[in-house]
């Protein structure tokens, strides 16, 4: 859980306090409903439902990629298109100047025609230089679709992802999501980059095979052969050949790489579990070390790094498999055309130039036709990363359903009556399954009251406060907060961005929203006076804070933004007895106007407040069985309260 700071301004009070609505819109690209839930076939075997499930993945990722060229996406998307698609077909016609350029130049050297000899060469060089443009070119316009498809396609799925915290929610649900950000930012580059690839080079791939199977047809024309005294015409024996050929490789390839897909799938999944493994360590190096826990994350590295070696086994078993057939493939292809011809050119019925001409025409039918042997593991890899990243974009529809959707129950937010600053009303919070974790909360909490949530472990005090947050969206009843009044929250891991101290003192604003001064007097009140001096150093200060040094610096946060409610969640765990005192006592001496909720289990904390409420775990979930006054005061009673009282009068 991070700091988060809310603008209560709006009326569900879940917009990040100073979050601007134009990024907002920047990151919504993709503002079209999630699609409807497709729930597979009961009648389905477990292994035929997973496959279903496999071949929707793609539907949904194409249901999002394909809004590129839709009417929210991208104005370049089409023009870019069809420029590629005409830089494609020009260049097959270069291709077939060069294949015509070939027959000319061999047969003027079989016939010694010198003077035509030097003509073709002087003319093969602008042959040369137009296509190496045209496909420089080509290549050009190729990689600007994929990287504005990637950016439009990156932007809509990471605006879905922060939206309305569900980053956050994601890690309280079930679902194929684990590692979003090496999906996000791994496997959705594969999954835009290779379809432009592939539609390329189908696409040329079918002009060629259509412009140079006419040429083989004319050249090569009709074969016959003598077999057992008959006399049998093969017409179009090259196109034949060359089709036939193709169709063996082809299959072959299909037959021995069917199950690249899925060991890539495998082979992802297990590197972006490795590379949250080091990140794990990386991000938690302080614990690790203090603890001594080296061998133990070495051993979980090891076993997590030898399940990508073996996946890397499998995977390079299916890549030298298929090698075998496209480096054979590669080698026969050149050879065939030319024995198929020579019988035609020894009889004197085909020149030499038509002979190459064939020749050429032949390797590139074939290279046209042998466009899955040579593609096919990067269509593996493809479809397993398509389906990853479909994965997460399912989960995220989901969260995307639940919002708008009350058959899970939705906690509402609204704005409170009269001078309360927050109330919660019939508040219940459940898990996203339906389960209950608090129940039937009522408490109203007026300006300027400090109020610690007590309850055992387990209790469901987090949740709760997760709850008032906006980050934990199940349950029913409503939250409500007084308009125009900010939240502030403290957790008990304040979160600290890279760069200077400077930045992490003023997140999540920007460092200059206040004076270098100002910041520095903040630090002061907290303790961290002796920081002031690398205020501007860049440096890893996660990393070389500690818990208490950064708990203090969320402190300084608080006395910058000057909020009007604070929730603390056990945000002085980390600090002594006396320190804990000294932030506390800081705290309502800047702030003497300031609402607080605490969570915490320290009785000492009981001191810094005015009232306590006491959550208890039941079956069914926890629920509000006490709410005291810790100091005297006149306040409007809750209703919790008052039912407390006649409860303990009958």
């Amino acid at each position: 859980m991070t700091n988060a700071k809310f603008d209560l301004k709006s009326v569900d009070g879940t917009e990040p306090y100073g979050a601007e609505k134009s990024h907002q819109e920047k990151a919504s690209i993709e503002v079209a409903p999630p699609p409807n839930a497709v729930e597979p076939d009961r009648e389905l075997t477990p292994e035929e439902a997973e496959q279903a499930r496999k071949k929707y993945l793609l539907t949904r990722f194409w249901i999002s990629a394909r809004g590129y060229w839709g009417r929210g996406g991208d104005g370049l998307a089409w023009p870019c298109s069809i420029g590629l698609l005409t830089l494609i077909g020009v260049n097959v016609g270069f291709q077939y100047g060069i294949n015509v350029w070939n027959r000319g130049i061999f047969d003027a050297i079989e016939r010694h025609d010198a003077s035509t000899v030097y003509f073709l060469s002087a003319v093969f060089l602008p042959l040369v230089l137009g296509s190496v443009a045209l496909v420089t070119v080509q290549v050009s316009v190729r990689m600007m679709i994929q990287r504005r498809w990637r950016s439009w396609l990156t932007t809509a799925v990471i605006g879905r992802w922060l939206a309305n915290g569900r980053y956050y929610q994601l890690n309280l649900i079930g679902g194929d999501h684990k590692n979003p950000e090496a999906r996000i930012s791994e496997d959705l580059r594969i999954a835009t980059e290779s379809p432009v690839d592939f539609i390329a080079g189908v696409i040329s791939a079918f002009l060629s095979a259509s412009t140079f199977i006419v040429v083989l047809w004319t050249i090569g024309g009709a074969l016959t052969l003598t077999i057992a005294g008959s006399t049998v015409t093969v017409p179009g024996f090259l196109v034949i050949t060359a089709v036939l050929y193709a169709a063996i490789t082809s299959s072959s390839m299909a037959v021995i790489g069917r199950h690249f897909v899925h060991v890539s799938e495998v082979k992802n999944q297990s590197e972006a579990e490795f590379r949250y493994t080091l990140t794990h360590v990386q991000e938690n190096g302080e614990s690790i070390a203090l603890l001594g826990g080296e061998e133990e994350e070495r051993t979980d590295l090891d076993k997590t790094f030898a399940n990508v070696l073996r996946q890397w086994a499998l995977l390079a078993g299916q890549h030298m498999r298929t090698t075998l057939v496209s480096q054979g493939s590669s080698l026969f292809a050149p050879v065939v055309p030319i024995l198929l011809c020579a019988p035609k050119f020894l009889e004197g019925s085909m020149t030499l130039g038509q002979v190459m001409q064939a020749a050429s025409a032949f390797a590139i039918v074939q290279s046209a036709f042998g466009w899955l042997v040579d593609n096919y593991p990067r269509l593996a890899d493809w479809n397993a990363c398509a389906r990853r990243i479909a994965s997460l974009m399912m989960s995220l529809d989901g969260l995307e359903r639940a919002e708008q959707s009350n058959a899970l129950g939705r906690i509402q937010r609204g704005e409170t009556e009269g001078e309360a600053m927050l109330s919660l009303n019939d508040l219940s919070v459940s898990l996203d399954d339906g389960t209950a974790v608090v129940k039937e909360t009522q408490v109203v909490i007026e300006p300027g009251e400090r109020v610690l949530v007590a309850g055992e472990s387990g209790s469901g005090k987090s949740t709760l406060v997760r709850a008032i947050a906006g980050l934990w969206p199940w349950g029913d009843g409503s939250v409500n907060f007084h308009a125009d009044r900010r939240l502030f929250m403290l957790p008990q891991r304040p979160y600290i961005p890279s760069g200077t101290l400077l930045r992490a003192a003023a997140y999540p604003r920007a460092a200059d929203s206040w004076t270098l001064d100002a910041i520095k007097a903040a630090l002061d009140k907290v303790g961290l006076d002796y920081l002031n001096d690398k205020i501007e150093d860049d440096a890893p200060w996660d990393q070389t804070l500690s818990g208490g040094e950064k708990q203090r610096l969320a402190f300084a946060r608080l006395l910058l933004h000057n909020p009007d409610i604070i929730v603390l969640d056990e945000a002085t765990s980390a600090l002594d007895e006396k320190s804990q005192d000294k932030m506390m006592e800081m705290v309502i001496h800047e702030l003497p106007k300031v609402t607080i909720i605490s969570v915490a289990h320290r009785a000492e904390l009981e001191a810094f407040h005015s009232r306590k409420i006491t959550l208890e775990r039941r079956e069914g979930g926890a629920k509000l069985v006490s709410d005291i006054d810790l100091v005297q005061r006149k306040r409007k009673r809750n209703l919790v309260l008052r039912l407390l009282e006649n409860r303990r009068s009958l």
